[in-house]
C-alpha cells in the first residue's frame, strides 16, 4: 500500500532556501485540465523537478514534496492523473482513487508529463529536468525517460517493473532501450509486492541496454518507506533524499 493521506514527509536535513508555491491547473495538448502546484525558490539551481504521486494522484504529501525540493533550490510542479476521470474538485481521504487509476493510460499521462515539462520550460528554457515518482509514480518516473521528453534522469521509489504501466507503454523491463537520461531506482528489502528477482532482473535489462543507472535496496525497509511515520527506517529516507539530491547535483 502506498502512503495513507495524512502521511509526512520523512525528517530531512534543514532547507538551503525560502520556497514560495501556488495551486494552479495545467493544460494538455490534448484539452485535459488536471491539478497541479508549483513551488518557486529563492534561489535557482538550474534544475527542476516533477513531482509524481502514488496511486492517490495529488496530495498534500506530495505538494509538501515539492515544496521542499524548491527548499533546495529546484523548481518543482506536482501534478495529478485524473483530470480526465476525476476533474480538479477538491478530494478527501475517501476519494476512490482506483477507479481512476485504472483509467490512466500512456496518451493521456504522457501529454500531461509534457504540459508540467512545457511550464517549468517557460521558467527557464535551460532547466534540467528531473522526474521523482512514489509506487504508481515510480513507473510513471522511468516511463518519463522514454518518450523524448528530454529529461535528464528519472527517479523512481518502489515501481513494479513488470507492470504495464502506464497503460499501454508495457513493463519497463522491456523497454530499457527506449531510456534517454539517467535513472535512479529507491526499493525495500521488505517489500513482498516488489521480489528481489524482478529488482535483479530490471538492472539486468538496464545494464543491457547501457542505461546509466543506480539501483538501491534498503534491506528491512517496506513498501512506502519514505514517510515520517516509518519511524524505524528515517536511516533508509535521509540516505534516500542525499542519493536524490546528490544524482540531480550530477552534470552530464
Amino acid at each position: 500500500m502506498c502512503v495513507d493521506h495524512d502521511a509526512q514527509l520523512p525528517a530531512l536535513p534543514p532547507p538551503r532556501f525560502e520556497a514560495h508555491h501556488e495551486h494552479l491547473t495545467l493544460e494538455a495538448a490534448d484539452g485535459n485540465v488536471f491539478n497541479a502546484l508549483c513551488a518557486e525558490p529563492s534561489e535557482s539551481s538550474g534544475t527542476s523537478v516533477i513531482v509524481l504521486p502514488d496511486i492517490r494522484g495529488l496530495f498534500k504529501f506530495y505538494e509538501d514534496l515539492a515544496v521542499r525540493f524548491a527548499q533546495e533550490g529546484h523548481r518543482s510542479v506536482a501534478i495529478d492523473y485524473f483530470g480526465r476521470t476525476a476533474g480538479t474538485g477538491g478530494r478527501g481521504a475517501d476519494f476512490p482513487y482506483m477507479e481512476h487509476v485504472a483509467q490512466v493510460n500512456s496518451e493521456g499521462f504522457h501529454a500531461d508529463l509534457d504540459a508540467a515539462i512545457a511550464l517549468l520550460r517557460e521558467k527557464d528554457p535551460q532547466t534540467r529536468i528531473f522526474t521523482v515518482g512514489f509506487c504508481f509514480g515510480g513507473n510513471m518516473a522511468w516511463a518519463s525517460a522514454t518518450d523524448g521528453h528530454g529529461v535528464e534522469g528519472a527517479i523512481g521509489f518502489y515501481g513494479k517493473p513488470e507492470v504495464d504501466r502506464p497503460a499501454g507503454d508495457g513493463a519497463i523491463w522491456d523497454r530499457c532501450h527506449l531510456i534517454e537520461g539517467r535513472v535512479l531506482s529507491l526499493f525495500g528489502g521488505d517489500d513482498p509486492g516488489i521480489p528481489a528477482e524482478n529488482i535483479d532482473r530490471l538492472r539486468e535489462a538496464m545494464e543491457s541496454a547501457g542505461v546509466d543507472y543506480q539501483t538501491v535496496t534498503y534491506a528491512a525497509a517496506p513498501h512506502s518507506f519514505f514517510d515520517r511515520t516509518q519511524s524505524d527506517h528515517q536511516d533508509a529516507s535521509l540516505d534516500a533524499w542525499n542519493r536524490i539530491i546528490g544524482f540531480m547535483s550530477v552534470t552530464k
